[in-house]
């Protein structure tokens, strides 16, 4: 009989398990890829360098900028668990700056990975915090 005989280290396992990582290793780099093309284009309808959403942290400056808050708001963003409040914060208001409500902002949060590129290959406009209408 086979010594591999049910065994995750035979070699047939083993090449299935490695198909399997590189698949999710492609699906991993194709929505990374979408969330910064997204980021890239939300950033640059804003008038600010589209490079600057692949800087980590930098990003985060550039985002509090959009939204017309102070650069202490970014640095909230770094501290666990207050990080999770101040996104909610940051994308409600991003999402006020392209015409959209509440709702798409929490939704910015929560389903990232969709709702970015959305919003910047979409043809919503940027209007600067200061020109918004209440």
């Amino acid at each position: 009989m086979n010594e591999y005989n049910n065994s995750l280290e035979s070699p047939e396992s083993i090449g299935l398990l490695a198909a399997l990582a590189g698949v999710n290793l492609l699906i991993v780099i194709v929505i990374l890829v979408l969330v910064l093309g997204g980021l890239w284009k939300i950033f640059t309808k804003a008038g600010k360098p589209g490079w600057a959403a692949i800087i980590p942290i930098y990003n985060y400056i550039v985002l509090t900028e959009i939204i017309g808050k102070p650069i202490w708001w970014a640095i909230m963003m770094l501290i666990p668990c207050v990080n999770i409040v101040f996104m909610f914060l940051v994308y409600i208001e991003l999402a006020k700056c392209f015409g959209k409500d509440t709702l798409y902002g929490i939704l910015l949060v929560v389903l990232s990975p969709i709702m970015i590129p959305v919003l910047g290959f979409s043809d919503a406009q940027y209007t600067p915090p200061s020109q918004q209408s209440i």
